[in-house]
């Protein structure tokens, strides 16, 4: 047997296939002896009072008859159960289709051990010749009795694993659950190529449901961890959320659209990803009784104030992005109860590397364009940005996930650190220290009205967060990325969400009546050529 092969029955004889074997062993000795000993009872009860019965050579013969013979239909049973699936695909079949294979396979398995009680009587047939001797009433009894039984126990699992969810969903709250089996939406993209690492590390069971537009490349290091496993769809498909859904007690939702230019791309299919999918997941995941709901929003929806600006302060979008992260907010708030508690958390400007670094960000491009082509361009420059490394971000989901429940539950934290609000010049001028050729170019015109400064006090004061990445060692480090040769081309498309959704074609994900599919388009998409904005 070669490796493949063995890791291939190791995965399918698992612990529950084997309780599945052993039970339909029990359930077809039970009908064998069940008929038998009907035989039994009714030649007692019918026997006539001219014609000498022997009942106690009657009830052996009944013995020698289920020791010959039980374990051969046994056997034959569980082949022909194997091959019609009732240990893998067959498991996942409706009610009325189960039964049917039940009654086909039992049928199958009886006709061809009634055909060799046939052929071993008189007959030369190997080591079976006037062995099996199997009484044919009893055998059209043990016959009805096992389908009976089989449909039966799979009928009760059914029956009593639906009550066991349902009273979960009504008894058992979020508060009280120990996690251990964490659903991450968008897993395989910036922040969730960051956080994966972290929650393997700390012993979780990560499923992760991701179209992998990017490929499995962000990810590719942990493929074969057996704490992960991945599932490669459009969150937009409820069947797929359902099946993703699937003995989770946490979810975190990383999936969408992300970035101003991004979303300007499509407003309808912007909408469509970013809040109907949001919501749906969400119904989905109440539906599941997954109370633990963390949702990756943004400090964009401050848009532009000259206030310091916390959790509580009124929110000012001023990109369709915002709008559909404080849409998919206010929807997720609305939704809570003692059941269903999502944590809303604000993301800062991301920089740093990851699995699937992004060069669409401010600290990463000017950093980028200062290596290569020495000049740092800025426009406008004097407006704020709190800023945080990728790893701090899913650092903070890492503890949300691990501080208890009710302290957080229902609520918005900013995510960040009051030290790293920074104004695009002051950025520039932290490059410009680490590459001193570099020049800084001033362009008086402002592609982005954003302007916020923000407070993260709530979330240091509530889990004692701190990042622990500065500024200063992001633009190191993507310094020595660029440096080194692991980042080739900065402008490489599948760095930047706009262009990879442009240039590469995959422009729109739309629905079919067939199924979910791409729908490739050439070119930039009816916008035209889009002015990519450095300071997103």
């Amino acid at each position: 047997m070669s490796i493949v092969q063995f890791k291939r029955l190791k995965k399918w004889l698992s612990l529950d296939v084997i309780l599945r074997l052993f039970a339909d062993t029990v359930l077809i000795n039970l009908a064998i002896v069940t008929s038998l000993a009907a035989r039994l009872l009714w030649i007692i009860a019918t026997g006539n009072a001219q014609v000498d019965y022997n009942y106690n050579q009657i009830f052996w013969e009944s013995v020698q008859n289920y020791g010959r013979s039980a374990w051969l239909l046994t056997l034959i049973c569980l082949v022909i159960f194997t091959i019609s699936g009732f240990y893998t695909y067959g498991r996942f079949y409706r009610g009325r289709y189960k039964a049917l294979i039940v009654l086909q396979a039992v049928s199958i398995a009886y006709l061809i051990f009634g055909l060799l009680t046939y052929l071993s009587q008189g007959l030369y047939f190997g080591f079976l010749t006037g062995i099996l001797n199997f009484p044919r009433g009893a055998l059209i009894l043990s016959w009805v009795l096992t389908i009976i039984f089989l449909v039966a126990a799979r009928a009760w699992v059914f029956l009593w694993s639906n009550v066991v969810k349902i009273e979960r969903r009504f008894i058992r709250h979020p508060i009280d659950q120990d996690i251990r089996n964490v659903l991450v939406i968008g897993g395989a993209g910036y922040i969730g190529s960051a956080l994966l690492p972290k929650l393997l590390g700390k012993g979780y069971r990560v499923r992760i449901l991701d179209l992998l537009l990017y490929g499995t490349e962000p990810i590719q290091e942990w493929l074969d961890h057996p704490r992960l496993e991945v599932i490669q769809a459009d969150f937009r498909q409820i069947d797929k959320v359902v099946e993703a859904m699937r003995d989770i007690d946490a979810l975190v939702h990383l999936g969408g659209i992300v970035g101003d230019p991004a979303c300007a791309l499509d407003a309808e299919l912007t909408t469509d990803i970013n809040l109907m999918a949001t919501r749906m997941i969400a119904e989905v995941a109440k539906g599941s009784g997954v109370g633990h709901f963390i949702f990756a929003s943004t400090c964009s929806v401050y848009g532009a104030s000259d206030q310091t600006l916390d959790e509580r302060s009124r929110l000012n979008p001023v990109s369709l992005y915002a709008r559909s992260k404080i849409a998919s907010e206010q929807v997720l708030l609305k939704m809570a109860d003692d059941r269903f508690s999502p944590v809303i958390l604000r993301f800062g400007t991301i920089y740093g590397l990851s699995g699937r670094t992004r060069f669409d960000l401010v600290i990463n491009l000017l950093t980028a364009k200062a290596v290569i082509e020495d000049k740092i361009t800025i426009f406008g420059g004097d407006q704020w940005r709190p800023f945080l490394h990728v790893s701090d971000a899913a650092e903070s989901i890492v503890q949300i996930l691990e501080t208890p429940l009710e302290t957080v539950r229902n609520q918005i934290f900013n995510i960040g650190s009051n030290q790293q609000n920074y104004t695009i010049n002051q950025i520039g001028e932290i490059i410009q220290k680490f590459v001193p050729t570099a020049n800084i170019v001033y362009q008086d015109e402002n592609l982005d009205p954003r302007n916020y400064w923000v407070s993260f006090n709530k979330i240091n004061k509530t889990m004692l967060f701190e990042p622990k990445w500065t500024v200063e060692q992001g633009v190191e480090q993507v310094i020595q990325a660029i440096r080194s040769g692991r980042i080739k081309d900065y402008q490489d498309a599948k760095y930047s969400n706009v262009k990879f959704l442009t240039e590469e074609g995959i422009y729109r994900l739309s629905r079919h009546e067939n199924g979910w599919a791409y729908e490739l388009m050439n070119g930039t998409g009816p916008g035209g050529a889009l002015m990519l904005d450095p300071h997103d």
